[in-house]
């Protein structure tokens, strides 16, 4: 069948697309980013786009998701949305597009000692902290003789082990091609580049002319679900060099780790999602090596930490069964990887090395994060919390370490929120609610759109408090000047449409709070399971490490107030910043701190929550602002009862 055009508006940009193409897939080649939280499952909402001209197929999946009059006003679900055999121009509102989110480069851990021995004994080699996964040694070989005679790689070997005594050198076997030449025709002085992954055997990976040890660099990556953050690092000195950030490209493919596997196993495919995050961290890397006027050539190795999905997506392996129960991945350690072979830009021997992961919903990052909070060497009972849509939570000390996932949905992230949107331009992010008065601060100083993850707890914490909600999340103070019903719904109202950039009014409804109230509940209900097998119960927590950029934004007080942080004194939980990205320079950094990030892996115990007999009933207990057992939240139930007597 031939092709016909589709113009995207206000992008103003056409592309050719076949009968039977749906809108998103259409806009997706074309490079134009359209929210979609579910991969175009059709199961999100999130992708309404408006026809402006041209007959479009309709497929019926999209009727829940839109009114009758944005129906015959043009309003269609760009994921459920086939081109016809005529030209169409697609208008996509301001909702639709994706817009820069504000990305996490840093972290809040600035120093990091020595780390302690694996492992003690007579046969342990001690390595100091700063020794880089790649280094290069400056050779000056000494001329063979009669006398002495060895070949050239032994006298390679030979003169390495004057620096590394105490180690077994081993070469790649690509390093003997044009090997005799190279050193004869440059006077026997030549740099050996290694690997010290391996503690006891590092490997030769490449072997160059002259001096070139002052070019050595790295790249320690955060290969993270929305977004996807570099750093560039100069391995002789550790020095940071720079970072840089961005939305990761798979977005186009699903939002969540679970509609990219369904669109890697089903749809279109792993080699689009492979090849958009690989894109996206070359994209990345030039722009740091260009500002910092560094030949690409010169990075020899890579670190990147992920959740288990995403590395699996990164090297190109199939994630398909890490849905499916048993949910089993293909592998949980990994080995080097030469970059080339995925098409990572570098030099051409560099090899990328992928931080471990310990099932199939607790990956790399959380190993990184345990590495770089140190929690695994402290004799005090921590916990490393990265909410998201899995909810990721670590327990232990230095003699123990035990893990779930908890299922928390999207809601904080603004899916399933009828107003919810990532914390970019536009979003409500900060609220405060004073009797009848409501004041709000926006993200980018705009006209708000929604309201993100930081911006819904604050609401929910200033309702209760208000007594504009009851602890059930019932709204009960319907005389309040921002409570209305809207189909027999009822919502909180934040901004008039005459306020907003879009027209609209931004709102959170009750059924809206209903669903934050599950996502804090399988947070703070996963926590207490895990204590609880070691009979333990949140007052034992003597430090709570708080990871991502959600954590970076969020009210500690309101946090607690609403039950998705224990009520434990304020100065216990600390905010730690990007520590997936701070793991990957750690172990970038030492090659025995990679080795303790294995042995973290190894040792964390995972608990698979969908099977444990005392989750739900933990679970259904935390539907409550902030819990069923008001004695787990001393310090909120009494601001409570002041407000009751304030009132009275």
């Amino acid at each position: 069948m031939g092709s016909v055009k589709v113009t995207f508006q206000p992008e103003n940009k056409t592309i050719e697309a076949q009968c039977g193409e749906t809108l998103m897939d259409v806009a997706s080649r074309g490079n134009i980013d359209i929210n979609n939280l579910c991969g175009g499952q059709g199961v999100c909402g999130k992708c309404r786009v408006k026809i402006l001209k041209g007959k479009v197929k309709f497929l019926s999946k999209q009727i829940g998701f839109l009114e009758k009059g944005e129906i015959e006003s043009g309003y269609m679900l760009a994921c459920q949305t086939e081109v016809r055999d005529e030209d169409i121009e697609v208008f996509i509102p301001i909702n639709s597009r994706k817009e820069e989110e504000r990305i996490l480069t840093t972290d809040q851990l600035l120093n990091y000692g020595a780390p302690a021995p694996l492992e003690k004994g007579p046969d342990f080699v001690k390595i100091p902290y700063f020794s880089p996964l790649c280094q290069k040694l400056y050779l000056e070989l000494s001329e063979p003789t009669l006398t002495d005679s060895v070949s050239d790689l032994d006298r390679i070997y030979r003169e390495i082990r004057k620096r590394l005594p105490d180690f077994q050198i081993q070469a790649h076997f690509s390093v003997l091609w044009g090997l005799a030449s190279l050193l004869r025709k440059n006077d026997w002085k030549t740099t050996a580049t290694l690997h010290l992954r391996d503690l006891n055997c590092p490997h030769i990976r490449n072997i160059e002319a002259g001096n070139t040890s002052a070019q050595n660099y790295g790249v320690a990556v955060d290969v993270g679900t929305t977004t996807i953050v570099a750093q560039l690092i100069d391995l002789r000195t550790g020095t940071v060099i720079g970072v840089e950030g961005s939305l990761n490209r798979q977005a186009r493919y699903g939002e969540d780790v679970i509609s990219r596997m369904i669109f890697a196993c089903t749809r279109g495919g792993l080699q689009p999602l492979t090849e958009a995050v690989i894109t996206t961290i070359n994209s990345l890397v030039q722009s740091i090596s260009e500002k910092a006027r560094i030949s690409m050539e010169d990075i020899t190795c890579f670190v990147a930490s992920g959740n288990t999905t995403m590395t699996h997506l990164l090297l190109g392996l199939e994630p398909c069964h890490i849905r499916l129960q048993p949910y089993i991945p293909t592998a949980n350690r990994f080995p080097p990887f030469q970059t080339a072979e995925i098409g990572l830009k570098g030099h051409s021997k560099a090899l990328l090395h992928c931080m471990p992961c310990v099932s199939s919903y607790v990956g790399g990052d959380i190993t990184a994060g345990v590495l770089a909070c140190g929690m695994n060497d402290q004799p005090e009972v921590s916990a490393l919390i990265d909410v998201g849509t899995n909810g990721e939570i670590v327990i232990g000390n230095s003699e123990w370490l035990v893990c779930c996932s908890a299922s928390a949905g999207p809601a904080f992230e603004g899916g399933g929120i009828k107003c919810g949107m990532r914390a970019t331009k536009g979003a409500i992010e900060k609220i405060i609610l004073s009797g009848k008065k409501l004041e709000y601060t926006v993200i980018g100083e705009s006209k708000p759109r929604g309201i993100c993850g930081s911006g819904l707890i604050d609401l929910l914490a200033e309702l209760v408090a208000e007594e504009v909600i009851d602890q059930r999340g019932k709204f009960i103070q319907f005389d309040h000047p921002h409570v209305r019903f809207t189909n027999e719904v009822a919502e909180f109202v934040l901004a008039e449409g005459e306020e907003t950039e879009t027209g609209e009014a931004v709102v959170v409804t009750e059924d809206d709070i209903a669903n934050l109230i599950k996502s804090k509940g399988a947070i703070l209900a996963a926590m207490k399971v895990l204590l609880e097998n070691f009979d333990m119960s949140f007052n034992d927590l003597q430090h709570i490490y708080v990871a991502g950029g959600f954590g970076a934004h969020l009210d500690i007080e309101k946090a607690i107030f609403i039950g998705l942080l224990p009520d434990i004194p304020k100065d216990r939980i600390r905010f730690i910043g990007n520590s997936s990205l701070a793991g990957s320079r750690f172990a970038l950094l030492s090659s025995h701190a990679f080795a303790k990030a294995e042995a973290i892996a190894k040792q964390m115990t995972y608990f698979e929550l969908s099977v444990h007999p005392e989750f739900m009933n933990e679970f259904v207990a935390s539907l409550f602002l902030p819990h069923t057992h008001m004695e787990l939240f001393p310090s909120v139930e009494q601001k409570l009862n002041q407000r009751k007597k304030v009132s009275k």
